[in-house]
């Protein structure tokens, strides 16, 4: 077994990766507190190709070093936008055509083995705070519910994990 080394890899530049084609998936994070959380889903965000990440209420923006920490640069990569109200952000993205999806515990909701993007549309990821998850307020806003299957004794995940697990399953669903 040999590391491949980042030259082999051949990542696309900042540039590259701005101009490149992307999931239709926005990240919408709803006052996340955890500027680490913050940092790693800008990171899955360039990982998968996310459109862009929207940033709300509490949640931190770049630049800022503990974000720095986890994102390791891909805050540049990104695009991505701060809205002071939740609500404002996803009232944008429904004119703009998204479908808003909350990951959330909800009823009802699709379990995401079973949630299947329809080619062709657009779709914003609603995660929530850390400890409260997505607010009540913001469900008359979605469109849906994704909801990770669990088996464990917590039923809940890190926010930066759930991004990871979302992302992944979006990301390949729409190849």
């Amino acid at each position: 077994m040999r590391r491949i080394s980042n030259p082999e890899l051949q990542r696309l530049s900042v540039g590259e990766f701005k101009k490149s084609k992307k999931i239709p998936f926005i990240v919408v994070l709803d006052n996340v507190r955890s500027m680490n959380n913050v940092g790693s889903v800008f990171r899955t965000a360039d990982a998968f190709s996310a459109e862009a990440i929207y940033l709300c209420g509490i949640t931190a923006c770049p630049p800022h070093r503990e974000i720095h920490k986890t994102a390791l640069g891909s805050t540049d990569s990104v695009v991505w936008k701060y809205f002071h109200q939740t609500e404002e952000a996803l009232i944008e993205l429904r004119n703009s055509g998204y479908h808003v999806m909350v990951i959330e515990q909800v009823e009802p909701s699709i379990k995401l083995n079973k949630f299947s993007p329809i080619p062709e549309k657009k779709y914003a990821l609603v995660f929530g705070n850390e400890v409260m998850g997505v607010r009540e307020e913001l469900l008359q806003y979605a469109d849906g519910a994704i909801e990770i299957p669990q088996t464990g004794t917590k039923h809940s995940l890190n926010i930066a994990v759930s991004a990871g697990i979302v992302l992944w399953e979006c990301f390949n669903k729409s190849k």
